[in-house]
Formats: structure tokens, C-alpha cells, sequence
């Protein structure tokens, strides 16, 4: 794949596709979502709507980042507040594939309201093609393979392209790059579509998406001179018995830190962390995320483990 080619061709697709129609894109701060956006944008400009759903599952600022981001490339994004609704819609659940029906409802239905509201006609979507294989193969649902998980995007109100649907990631990235988009997001960490809640094992509340939350940004702090493929915290269902401040019994959560190496996420390695660095992990987690009384560390490889736990 030549990107510049890539680039060019999609771009021409895209317009021809829209023609004089409003289209949609749903950002996630991610680098596929984001090299649609900017590929999208530079097909059909003003055109295009760039929608930010804050759903309450993201990364530590994330929507004020990709508003930002984007700014600088002229592209302005609508950050709009749905994580009650999210949450809502969450609560309870606690099997892996009923969450992301779940989510996956909340988010097609906000999108479809937006679509109205908007006018769009189209909706442009970051697919790539280890979304489309893990779907097909029945390892775990994503929410952006409507047509492969027996959704019609009709019902939505949506026309759907996925411009990036035949492309792995290192590929993406390249496209990122070509598109001219900073390499704070064309280097990015893949993040899940769902969010935080493929990081939460068991119910997904605003109290355990907290903890994990700021988990992670201790994992991602202490990993960066690294660049892993993946490197993120994980909230278990179960307890563990550790001590307090004051030297008194605690019942408290599990944190396990995940870090893989990979090329294209259908196979995954494990990052060969050094131990002064897990003690590190550990202490900074244990000392700074209320309520954690033990953390872990994942060794095992993808396969036989995918690389998130949800």
C-alpha cells in the first residue's frame, strides 16, 4: 500500500460518494477514526461533521485532546455529554458480549439522533481489517461491523463508509501520517471502540471506570519511553485482601497491567518489562488509585488470551 495513492484514491471515493451531501464522522482520539476524519475532511471540507461522543468510557481528557487536536488542523469537532446514558444502559450487565451489544446500541442510536439532527446522509467510520477478521472468526463482536453482527445500518438512518476497512494498523498509521496528523495520534495506542468498559471486568459503573481510568494513566506514564503495541491497566471482579494506611485490614480491587508487542493485533507478544519497572507499576498504582490493595502483572501472549480482557 502506497499512501500517498491511498490517500488519493479515497479521497476521490469519498467525494464522488457524498457528492453534495453532509456526512458524519464519530471521533475517538484514536489514529483509525482519526485518519478518517482528516481523510474525509479533505475530500469534502465543510461538508463533513466531526462529532465527538463522550460516553463516559474514554481515556483521562480525551475529548478535550481531540478537540484540540483537530483545531489546529481546522477541522472543528462537537463534543457532546452521553455517558449517562451509557452508564445506564451498562448497568448490571456483566457477560463480555451482552456489554458490547450494549454499548453498541447506546452508540448507534446516539449516532442515528445525531444523523437526524445533522442532516447527514452518510456516516464515515474507522473499520480496519483486524476488526472485520475478529468478527468474522467469532472471537469477540466489534461495534463498528454492523452488516457482520446482523445490523442494518438503515435502521440507524445511516449510509455507512469505512474508507480504512482493508488496512491493518501499521498501515493506518501510515496514512496518518501522510494526512499530516501529529504523532501523538498517528503513534497512538489502539484504544477499543467500547472503551473502558473492555478494561472492566464485571459491572461498569462511573466508580469502577474511575478506577481504572486513572490506573491507566499511570500505566501509560510509566510505559512511554517504551511504546508498546498496547500497554493498559485492567479492574478484576474479584478482591483482594491487603492493609491500609493505618496498618488495618482492606477488602480492595485488583488491578492487572497488560503490555503487548504486535504488528497487526491478530498476534501479540508480551513486553519483557524490566522488574525495577513492574515495582514501580505497582507502588505508584497501590499508593495513588483509592481502594487498590494489589496489582498484577499479565504474561500470557495473544494467543491463547486476546489482547483485551473484554
Amino acid at each position: 500500500m502506497n499512501p500517498k495513492d491511498f490517500v488519493a484514491q479515497q479521497t476521490e471515493e469519498i467525494r464522488n460518494t457524498v457528492g453534495n451531501n453532509t456526512a458524519l464522522v464519530a471521533l475517538s482520539g484514536g489514529v483509525d477514526s482519526s485518519a478518517v476524519a482528516a481523510l474525509a475532511h479533505k475530500a469534502i471540507g465543510d461538508q463533513l461533521l466531526a462529532l465527538f461522543i463522550d460516553d463516559g468510557l474514554m481515556r483521562e481528557g480525551e475529548g478535550e485532546m481531540v478537540a484540540a487536536a483537530f483545531a489546529e488542523l481546522g477541522i472543528s469537532v462537537e463534543v457532546i455529554d452521553r455517558a449517562a446514558d451509557f452508564f445506564a444502559t451498562l448497568a448490571g450487565i456483566t457477560d463480555p458480549e451482552e456489554k458490547r451489544q450494549a454499548f453498541r446500541d447506546t452508540f448507534y442510536n446516539t449516532l442515528g439522533t445525531a444523523v437526524r439532527d445533522s442532516g447527514a446522509s452518510f456516516l464515515l467510520q474507522g473499520t480496519i481489517a483486524a476488526d472485520v477478521i475478529e468478527t468474522q472468526r467469532g472471537v469477540k463482536t466489534q461495534h463498528n461491523i454492523l452488516e457482520q453482527i446482523g445490523l442494518d445500518p438503515g435502521t440507524y438512518g445511516l449510509q455507512i463508509l469505512e474508507p480504512l476497512r482493508e488496512l491493518f494498523k501499521p498501515e493506518v498509521r501510515q496514512v496518518a501520517a501522510e494526512l499530516g496528523l501529529p504523532e501523538a495520534i498517528s503513534q497512538r495506542m489502539p484504544f477499543p471502540g467500547p472503551g473502558l468498559a473492555t478494561r472492566v471486568v464485571g459491572e461498569v459503573t462511573p466508580q469502577r471506570v474511575a478506577t481504572v481510568r486513572a490506573a491507566t494513566v499511570i500505566v501509560e506514564e510509566e510505559l512511554s519511553d517504551l511504546q508498546p503495541f498496547q500497554g493498559f491497566a485492567v479492574l478484576l471482579n474479584d478482591r483482594a485482601t491487603g492493609l491500609d494506611e493505618a496498618g488495618g485490614r482492606a477488602f480492595g480491587q485488583i488491578i492487572a497491567v497488560r503490555s503487548v508487542e504486535s504488528e497487526d493485533a491478530m498476534t501479540a507478544s508480551v513486553t519483557e518489562l524490566h522488574w525495577d519497572r513492574l515495582r514501580r507499576l505497582q507502588e505508584r498504582i497501590c499508593t495513588e488509585v483509592s481502594g487498590v490493595t494489589k496489582v498484577l502483572y499479565d504474561l500470557t501472549p495473544k494467543p491463547p488470551s486476546t489482547i483485551e480482557y473484554i
